[in-house]
């Protein structure tokens, strides 16, 4: 009986990782053997899912923690940027309208009228 090329493409995914728990490790060695050898009998590939259902699941919530706490620390960075640019839209309105009195000051104060 040929082997299905859908668990042989599967197990060829798989060999592309560094696996390094032993029991994954060890079950994707199994597996390589079984398909070299002919085809594996049920057991071995239930065993064979399960182990890697179980391995690359732990990556999975690894990476989704991760994938949060990136997402958090970007959410404060756009908070923080929200932030410094309403700041500077209020430092630059300060220096708008101080400019505008101390242009107002300089007219009025060379005005040789007013300081008579």
């Amino acid at each position: 009986m040929p082997v299905d090329a859908a668990l042989r493409a599967f197990v060829a995914i798989v060999g592309g990782f560094y696996i390094t728990e032993k029991r994954a490790k060890h079950a994707q060695r199994q597996m390589e053997t079984a398909l070299q050898n002919g085809q594996p009998d049920a057991g071995t590939v239930r065993q064979y899912f399960e182990t890697m259902d179980r391995y690359f699941s732990g990556f999975e919530a690894e990476a989704r923690g991760h994938l949060r706490a990136v997402d958090r620390r970007l959410e404060n960075v756009n908070q923080m940027h929200f932030n410094l640019a309403a700041e500077r839209a209020v430092a630059v309105k300060r220096i708008e309208l101080t400019q505008n009195v101390l242009g107002q000051l300089k007219g009025l104060a060379s005005s040789e009228r007013l300081l008579k």
